[in-house]
């Protein structure tokens, strides 16, 4: 079994028996999606048992056909939290969706099963959008295990944000690409938010709809956040409460899989919101820019002897996206089932 290190600081919360009050009408509604996380599942109900008292609240855990005892452990050990269970894996935007629709807060809180409430934090960004009515969506920052800071914002993907260097943009134009190289003293604007913790308002999602179902794994938060920001509502970044997030612990050990999925969900955003030039532009480009870190990889290899075990695993990570393209970007290959 895998040994799972959760962030030192804050310690770990004691488990206790739950407290959720499932009579009072919940003002908040918190979603977590799991599939074969189950130990850092329970770090983060236990997180939020422990640490979020003071919110009427309900717990749905959805379930995308985990094979690692996830199921059992959350009927044991947290009896009060609703368990769906889809058997299969339906993704993220599709089973979020089947949570929400059964959820009955005034917000509700979409979470990673990767993720550690801190104390405090949840109430603060629920006392801004109690203030704030004009505020569709919030986000507030996210940590890594030592306390340091992840990207917690994201611009909507556009040629220059996919085809260059995204750290170097937000570098050069902080203002125009905001990220984690910045303190924020208070509440901004931004464009979306990152979705492994992302608050949304109820009476938003009534008017503009749920997460679209067509994305299998990434984009579906940013495609969410612009839909939301053309009906009129405010997307925000609060980073006056963090919370920790064990990046990348939903999808570790499928890497190739993953980023051909990442690829997949970049062109479903480009179809929907730019022009076909635009696509074409941006499948050209980003097919071109693989073939050339394919290259550089492969002469720094050979350089060396192919001692580098990073660059060889880059090289076969390249070769296999360039691969998937050749063959038209077919279903069958990537996170989603066929």
């Amino acid at each position: 079994m895998k040994c799972v290190i959760l962030p030192p600081c804050p310690p770990a919360p004691p488990h206790r028996e739950e407290t959720v009050d499932m009579e009072a009408p919940p003002l908040l509604s918190i979603v977590v999606i799991n599939r074969n996380t189950r130990e850092l599942l329970d770090g983060c109900l236990g997180s939020i048992v422990s640490l979020v008292a003071d919110i009427p609240m309900e717990v749905f855990v959805v379930d995308n056909g985990s094979s690692d005892g996830s199921q059992r452990m959350v009927r044991e050990r947290y009896p009060a939290v609703r368990l769906l269970e889809l058997g299969r894996n339906f993704g993220f935007a599709a089973a979020n969706n089947r949570a929400l629709v059964l959820s009955a807060g005034k917000y509700c809180l979409l979470l990673n099963s990767d993720t550690v409430v801190t104390s405090g934090a949840v109430e603060a960004v629920v006392t801004y959008l109690e203030k704030n009515e004009e505020v569709g969506i919030a986000g507030l920052q996210l940590l890594n295990a030592d306390g340091s800071r992840q990207n917690s914002i994201a611009n909507f993907p556009s040629l220059l944000t996919e085809l260059f260097n995204k750290s170097l943009l937000r570098r050069l134009s902080p203002g125009r690409y905001p990220g984690k190289e910045r303190s924020y003293p208070g509440p901004i604007d931004v464009e979306s938010v990152i979705g492994a913790c992302l608050f949304v308002r109820r009476k938003t999602m009534e008017q503009v709809g749920m997460l679209d179902e067509e994305y299998f794994f990434y984009l579906e938060e940013t495609d969410w956040c612009l839909r939301v920001r053309k009906a009129g509502w405010r997307v925000i970044h609060y980073p006056g409460a963090s919370i920790y997030h064990l990046q990348g612990k939903s999808v570790e050990g499928v890497n190739v899989r993953a980023r051909i999925e990442y690829f997949r969900s970049r062109y479903l955003f480009f179809r929907k919101h730019h022009s076909p030039r635009a696509c074409f532009l941006l499948k050209s480009g980003l097919v071109l820019k693989t073939a050339v870190n394919l290259l550089a990889n492969f002469l720094l290899s050979a350089a060396t002897f192919f001692s580098v075990r990073r660059r060889r695993e880059r090289m076969l990570l390249y070769w296999a996206i360039l691969r998937w393209h050749a063959r038209g970007c077919p279903s069958t290959e990537g996170l989603s089932p066929a």
